[in-house]
C-alpha cells in the first residue's frame, strides 16, 4: 500500500542501494564460499576485511553456539561480563584504557568524532570541534561520518554536510599543519585507506600527525576499521609507525562475521564522555562480544600474526610479479598485510568480472584499484591458488582486447 494517488514505481523488496552482483553463497568453509548450486569460489575478500577467521571457523561457531544457548541480550542497562573481558584483552593489548562497544564501523566513526569534540568542551574549549581528514578517505555511511569522508559522490543529495571537518592531502604533512587553528580539536586519519585506493600512510606521516598533535593540543584518531585486527600482519596497523593514538575506531574483523565495533580511547581522550553521553541498544551484546572474544583467541594464538605476515609477504611478491608480467593492465601493487591493490591501466571493474569469472572473489576501490582481503587464516596453497586464478583472468582480458 501507498499513500496518496500519484503511482509509484516498482522497488525491489530490498531497498536498491547496491549493484548487486548476479551469485549467492550458502555456505563457506575457510577460504571458500560455496553457492547454492555448490560451486566453489576462493574468497579474498572475506566480506569486506570481515571474516578475519576465514567461513565457519569452528571456534567461532562453538563461542556463539554456546551463547545462544545462555543469553542473547540483555542490554547495557546491566553488567555484561563477556564485554568487560573483551574490553580488557584489548585494552591489554593496545594503547587504550577504555573501550566503548557498538554495532559497526559507522557507528565507531560517530562516537569517535562526539568523543574528540567532547574532550574539548569539558576542558574547557567547546570552541575547539574541528577535524582534519584527509582526501580518499572514508569514515562510514551516516551523516556525520560521511562529512568526515568528504567525498562528494557518497554527500550528492543529502543536504548540506555537517560542519567542522577541513579535508587536507592524504600524505600531506604540511597541509595538515597549514589547517590546524584556535578551532581545530583532532587529526582522523586511516594509516591504511582501504575504500579509497589501498593507500598505506608512510610511517614517517604517521610520526609526523602524532608529533602535531602533541605540539596543538589535539587528539590522533585513527580509523582501523577495515586495516585492523590483525590485517596488516600486527593486531593493530599503528603498531607498524611506532605511535600511539588517542582514540582509534574499529570493528569488521574484530567479529569475524557477526556485527560488532569498537572505539578504543584513553582516559584522557575519553574524560568527557560522562553517563548520559553515547549509548547502544544493541552494542557489545552477549552474543557479539562471546564471537569477538573467540576472534582475539585466535588472533593471539601463537606464530597467528607471523603467518600472516608471510602470506602477506608471499602475496605482494606473486602480485608484482603478475604486475610485471602484465604491464598493460596493472601499473602497480600497493598496500598493507593481507589488505592489497591492483592499481588497474583498464576499468577496475572490468578486472575484478574477468576475476570472479576464475572463481576467485575480488572487490574494487577507488583510484581504479582491485582489492584483494583475504581472510587472515589463508595458506599458502590458498595464495598460489589465487594468483594463478588472478594471471589467468589477466590473460583472458589481453586476449580479449587483441
Amino acid at each position: 500500500m501507498t499513500s496518496g494517488s500519484a503511482p509509484t514505481a516498482a522497488i525491489a523488496p530490498v531497498l536498491p542501494t547496491y549493484n548487486r552482483a548476479a551469485v549467492s553463497f550458502e555456505r563457506g568453509h575457510g577460504a571458500r564460499a560455496y553457492t547454492p548450486e555448490g560451486e566453489e569460489y576462493l574468497d579474498f575478500g572475506s566480506g569486506v576485511a570481515v571474516n578475519s577467521c576465514g567461513h565457519a571457523h569452528p571456534h567461532l561457531v562453538k563461542a556463539l553456539t554456546e551463547q545462544a544457548e545462555k543469553i542473547w541480550h540483555t542490554s547495557n542497562v546491566y553488567q555484561m561480563p563477556g564485554q568487560t573481558r573483551l574490553a580488557e584483552r584489548l585494552i591489554a593489548h593496545s594503547f587504550a584504557d577504555t573501550v566503548f562497544f557498538c554495532n559497526s564501523g559507522t557507528e565507531a566513526s560517530e562516537l569517535a568524532i562526539k568523543m574528540a569534540r567532547k574532550f574539548h568542551a569539558a576542558s574547557g574549549h567547546p570552541e575547539k570541534f574541528h577535524i582534519i581528514t584527509f582526501t580518499g578517505a572514508f569514515h562510514g555511511r551516516s551523516l556525520g561520518a560521511l562529512a568526515a569522508t568528504g567525498n562528494d559522490k557518497y554527500l550528492d543529495g543529502f543536504g548540506p554536510p555537517l560542519s567542522g571537518f577541513d579535508q587536507v592531502e592524504f600524505g600531506d604533512l604540511k597541509a595538515a599543519e597549514a589547517a590546524i587553528g584556535p578551532h581545530t580539536a583532532a587529526i582522523y586519519v586511516e594509516p591504511v585507506q582501504g575504500e579509497g585506493g589501498v593507500m598505506p600512510a608512510t610511517h614517517e606521516f604517521l610520526r609526523g600527525l602524532r608529533k602535531l598533535c602533541d605540539a596543538h593540543g589535539l587528539l590522533l584518531m585513527l580509523d582501523e576499521i577495515q586495516c585492523g585486527m590483525g590485517r596488516t600482519g600486527k593486531l593493530f596497523a599503528y603498531e607498524w609507525a611506532g605511535i600511539a593514538p588517542d582514540i582509534m575506531a574499529l570493528a569488521k574483523g574484530l567479529g569475524g562475521g557477526f556485527p560488532i565495533g569498537a572505539v578504543l580511547a584513553t582516559a584522557n581522550a575519553a574524560k568527557g564522555m560522562v553517563a548520559g553521553t553515547h549509548g547502544s541498544t544493541f552494542g557489545g551484546n552477549p552474543l557479539a562480544t562471546a564471537v569477538g572474544n573467540a576472534v582475539l583467541d585466535v588472533v593471539l594464538a601463537d606464530g597467528f600474526l607471523d603467518n600472516v605476515q608471510r602470506q602477506s609477504l608471499n602475496l605482494k611478491q606473486s602480485l608484482e610479479r603478475l604486475k610485471d608480467l602484465h604491464p598493460t593492465l596493472i601499473s602497480d601493487v600497493r598496500g598493507s598485510g593481507l589488505m592489497m591493490g591492483l592499481k588497474c591501466k583498464v576499468q577496475n571493474t572490468d578486472v575484478q568480472k574477468a576475476i570472479v569469472e576464475q572463481k576467485l572473489l575480488v572487490l574494487t576501490a577507488g583510484d581504479n584499484v582491485v582489492r584483494l582481503l583475504p581472510p587472515l587464516i589463508v595458506t599458502h596453497e590458498d595464495v598460489t591458488e589465487a594468483i594463478a586464478k588472478i594471471e589467468r583472468a589477466l590473460v583472458a582480458l589481453e586476449h580479449a582486447k587483441a
